[in-house]
């Protein structure tokens, strides 16, 4: 077997499955602590630009002046998230991003919502691996307060989570779901 030259953060990406007993696997562990030490400064960040200046150095893109965030946010590692424009993420949600977060433009976010872009397996032996699957959430879309959207959804565009919702499925756009597991609802 050949040797593999990508690092763990990109293999992640790709959604491969990580092993605890991966040669790489600490450095997820350091790219969290990181992380955490610039959530610290954000979550008491007072001043808009000073909080985008601050995930922005999370995400290691520069976030637009018209996405707004109301602290605290939670993020593991940040740099496999990806925010637009017009996008308003509401208080105390979790981003679990290893597996890649996309929010595109005029997303709104309610408080308390998680993005889980990771899993792991069911079975025993194998649970303390890691399954990284993206998660899209197209234009225009709102989460619902307390919704949990799971590893692999793609949000569609215009498409409403209605509050408290576990979504495991694609939720097509223009669209409302809901319930645990979120079902459709109706078209809008």
């Amino acid at each position: 077997m050949g040797m593999n030259t990508e690092d763990i953060f990109e293999r992640l990406r790709n959604g491969e499955i990580i092993s605890p007993k991966d040669p790489d696997a600490y450095q997820m562990m350091e790219a969290s602590f990181a992380t955490k030490g610039l959530l610290v400064q954000m979550n008491v960040a007072t001043e808009p630009e000073e909080i985008r200046g601050f995930l922005s150095q999370i995400i290691g893109s520069e976030i637009d002046g018209t996405v707004n965030v109301f602290t605290p946010l939670y993020i593991n590692y940040g740099k496999h998230t990806k925010i637009g424009k017009n996008v308003f993420i509401n208080f105390d949600c979790v981003f679990l991003d290893l597996g890649g977060i996309t929010i595109e433009d005029y997303v709104f976010i309610a408080p308390k919502v998680s993005l889980l872009s990771e899993g792991h397996p069911t079975s025993r032996e194998d649970r303390h691996s890691l399954i990284p699957k993206a998660i899209h959430i197209k234009k225009n879309a709102w989460i619902g307060a307390g919704a949990t959207i799971l590893p692999g959804v793609t949000i569609g565009e215009n498409a409403v989570i209605a509050a408290g919702a576990v979504v495991s499925k694609n939720v097509a756009p223009n669209t409302v779901v809901g319930g645990v597991p979120a079902k459709f609802i109706k078209n809008i």
